[in-house]
């Protein structure tokens, strides 16, 4: 199955000159997605996780059917507010400004393995930022995947120091 054909692209979204990357046509489509998650749990054995990690809201309905897929434990990553129990935060960088991620302190207990899932790679921050929270827990971050890759905004080069895999690149 080519995935790429799947993507649905949004010219000028969310703002002017931003070709948008679609994933919910995956998602819409039964084989599609299956496919997609099937491919993202083999690569993932190789890592052998404890637990997928995946920041919202995509990261939710990629990371949640690939911890069901590998048997595994599903740990949601937020923004702050958002989960009801004690949290560990972690500030980044945006293009404009900060953000900042919150995940819950009991969620990750020191030397359990985790794969970090997402939608979509482009500058890498949001990824980082989970992984900077894991590691802040004392997990190890066995490996991070996603669906898309944006190549030509070099997201991988900040998340260099970790095994990174995608499905499908976008050169521009």
């Amino acid at each position: 199955m080519n995935l790429k054909d799947k993507i649905r692209i949004i010219p000028d979204f969310p703002k002017e000159g931003i070709s948008f990357k679609d994933i919910t046509t995956i998602l819409q489509d039964r084989d599609a997605y299956k496919y997609t998650v099937d491919k993202l749990v083999k690569i993932c054995k190789q890592w052998d996780p404890d637990f997928i990690v995946g920041p919202e809201a995509r990261g939710f309905v990629i990371g949640a059917p690939l911890a069901y897929g590998l048997e595994i434990g599903f740990v949601p990553v937020r923004k702050p507010g958002k989960l009801p129990a004690d949290t560990e935060q972690y500030e980044y960088d945006l293009e404009y400004g900060t953000d900042i991620l919150e995940i819950h302190r009991d969620a990750i207990k020191p030397g359990q393995k985790v794969v970090i899932a997402d939608d979509l790679l482009a500058t890498g921050g949001t990824a980082l930022a989970t992984a900077k929270l894991v590691e802040k827990l004392g997990g190890i971050v066995a490996g991070i995947v996603f669906v898309i890759e944006l190549s030509y905004l070099n997201g991988r080069e900040k998340l260099k120091e970790y095994n990174v895999d995608t499905l499908i690149q976008f050169e521009e």
